[in-house]
């Protein structure tokens, strides 16, 4: 029953009388819908729509404070706690980075701990990845049963991406990360940092760019970060890969005509096959789906 240290991962929290308020200002995630039992996906974006941090926001109980606390990529909640300190104002909110004495873990496949654990919740994600948790550190490995690599082998059989691994952070729009796909992006919440442009993407449906999961010919994955073409012309980007799998930042429309026209698709030079899973709701390229090949 494989669960992991996610030793990755940081957390950030925002606590105080007005920390609801001001973290619903500026996160894409309807923070009304986060509670101690239910965590929520979002990012905090520029101006201009692109991703600056993806993250898993947890509330703890109302008896211990009610605090958030930001599940993030470790590298980057130092940044994260300034750009929120940024924007505090007058709010009466205070903001701490306190990755160094809190741990994050993932399970799946198994029950997942009793709250008295520490912040437990499914992963708001996909319900298939399992559930999340946020412990003291000293506690981590206590849930370290399987390496890192199972988690995001996991991950990546699922077609999730990942911040900082998948796309870059400022280079991304929501959608294109797949925010729109998997609960990141509330639509019907008020106003945060970077809706206009989110909006006008989802109501015109010019989302072009998107990652998606391919199976690998052979069974081993591209590198990180090399060219996804199709012919002479180019697609996009690999994302992480394992276990014969891999994600891919790629021009729908691009890989739909090669398709079309009985192109080879091809990510490191070796031939992919693109498969749609069976929660995207986007338009696919080929329309290839795990569900339709009972896989």
């Amino acid at each position: 029953m494989p669960s992991v240290h996610l030793a990755d991962r940081g957390v950030v929290r925002v606590s105080g009388d007005d920390a609801k308020t001001f973290l619903d200002g500026l996160v894409t995630c309807d923070i009304d819908r986060v509670s101690p039992q239910a965590a929520r996906f979002g990012a905090l974006l520029t101006p201009q729509g692109k991703i600056l941090f993806d993250f898993i926001v947890f509330q703890a109980p109302a008896e211990i404070g009610g605090a958030y606390y930001l599940d993030v990529l470790k590298v980057f909640a130092p940044d994260l706690a300034k750009r929120l300190s940024f924007y505090k104002l007058r709010a009466k909110v205070a903001v701490e980075d306190l990755s160094e004495s809190l741990a994050v873990i993932a399970g799946w496949d198994m029950p997942r701990p009793e709250d008295e654990a520490g912040l437990v919740a499914g992963d708001p994600r996909l319900p298939d990845l399992g559930w999340r948790a946020i412990v003291a550190a000293e506690d981590a490995a206590e849930f370290a049963k399987n390496p890192v690599d199972a988690y995001h082998a996991h991950r990546i059989a699922l077609g999730v991406p990942e911040g900082g691994r998948d796309f870059l952070f400022g280079d991304a729009f929501p959608h294109e990360a797949l925010m729109d796909q998997l609960h990141g992006v509330d639509f019907d919440k008020g106003c945060y940092v970077g809706q206009e442009v989110v909006s006008r993407m989802q109501h015109r449906g010019t989302a072009r760019t998107r990652i998606v999961p391919a199976v690998y010919e052979g069974g081993f994955a591209a590198e990180l970060g090399v060219d996804v073409t199709a012919g002479d012309k180019a697609l996009g980007k690999t994302g992480t890969g394992a276990q014969g799998r891999g994600l891919l930042m790629i021009r729908l429309d691009r890989a739909a005509d090669a398709l079309a026209a009985g192109e080879t698709i091809r990510a490191g030079g070796i031939p992919v096959e693109l498969r749609r899973p069976a929660w995207a709701g986007f338009a696919f390229p080929g329309e290839i789906s795990d569900a339709s090949l009972g896989k």
